[in-house]
């Protein structure tokens, strides 16, 4: 006679999933069975050490996140409470939908001085400084500016630092400077790819490919722009927010790249943006990204020509600009 409860019930809240510690403490299901529903061609699956899939269908990637919190929390505790394991790092970004933020393997946060073994598909990361967690599409994940952080101090690549921040930034996941305070707390600003991209993100530089512009200016004797300024016309109304801007001469330089422009409303809505730009005094240099990498040399020949262009104009832009100064960066 079976005495066991029916699993559904924590199936429907854990995305289909459950721990071993649940199914035979919780819900009273015997090994025997677990052993034997997890065969090749039964209807559960083993996922990671003492984790399983109650459904013949492959994982989502949101089962994997979770599945990664559930093998890295304490066996008794609520592993939906966050309060013993937090998804965090790529994996927590990637939720969030950030691009080029690797979901594997999945950085989970445990307390200290816990120990946990790894696995292919789990990193197991020890902290004493907890941090506030918020559940992501069923997933308890620390918040984006501490994910962030543990993702910038694991990840080898500088590129994929600069995006990832940038994306994180960008998508107004945090504010530019929790995001610094963040990487400041956690040591983290003595590494030259950390401290350049806190340092692009504080100056207002919201891509890579403004990353790359920033660079390409910050060599040469042009004045130094407001990067992703609003701007507002003398009635105060919101005109546009180019990538850079010149307030002194009315030079904006936009970045254009075809991965957000494919289709061709977008392409409008860039073009109209331009038109208004211009209709209202602002001399507009358009690149793409690959210009930006590729041939730097034409388009910093086209923005020094505007520039000076505009030095004897006699009707300046009469527009405000509200945009990021060049700030210090103290570590």
């Amino acid at each position: 006679m079976n005495t066991h409860k029916d699993p559904a019930p924590l199936a429907r809240k854990q995305l289909n999933l459950a721990t071993h510690h649940q199914l035979t403490t919780t819900i009273g299901i015997p090994r025997t069975t677990i052993t034997s529903r997890t065969r090749p061609g039964g209807p559960w699956q083993r996922l990671l050490p003492r984790v399983y899939l109650l459904q013949t269908g492959p994982p989502d990637h949101r089962q994997r996140a979770l599945a990664a919190v559930l093998y890295a929390a304490e066996p008794a505790a609520d592993p939906l409470s966050g309060d013993t394991a937090a998804l965090t790092g790529g994996a927590a970004l990637a939720l969030l939908g950030i691009r080029d933020a690797p979901p594997a393997p999945a950085d989970v946060l445990i307390r200290s001085p816990r120990r946990l073994t790894p696995t292919a598909r789990v990193r197991p990361v020890t902290t004493s400084r907890w941090p506030g967690t918020l559940t992501v599409s069923g997933v308890p994940s620390a918040r984006p500016v501490r994910a962030a952080a543990d993702f910038a101090a694991r990840c080898p690549t500088p590129d994929r630092v600069r995006s990832v921040l940038a994306q994180v930034v960008q998508s107004g996941w945090c504010h530019p400077h929790d995001l610094h305070a963040e990487l400041r707390t956690s040591r983290l600003l003595s590494r030259p790819a950390v401290r350049t991209a806190a340092g692009e993100l504080l100056a207002g530089v919201r891509s890579v490919a403004e990353a790359q512009a920033r660079d390409v200016l910050t060599g040469t004797d042009l004045p130094t722009p407001l990067w992703n300024a609003r701007l507002y016309t003398p009635d105060g109304a919101f005109l546009a927010s180019p990538d850079a801007y010149w307030p002194d001469e009315g030079v904006a330089l936009e970045i254009d790249s075809a991965e957000y422009h494919y289709t061709r409303d977008a392409w409008h809505a860039t073009l109209r943006r331009r038109l208004r730009l211009e209709s209202h005094g602002v001399l507009v240099v358009s690149a793409t990204p690959s210009m930006i990498r590729d041939t730097p040399t034409e388009v910093l020949t086209a923005l020094r020509t505007l520039l000076t262009l505009t030095t004897p104009r006699p009707t300046p832009p009469t527009l405000t600009a509200r945009g990021h100064q060049q700030l210090a960066l103290p570590i």
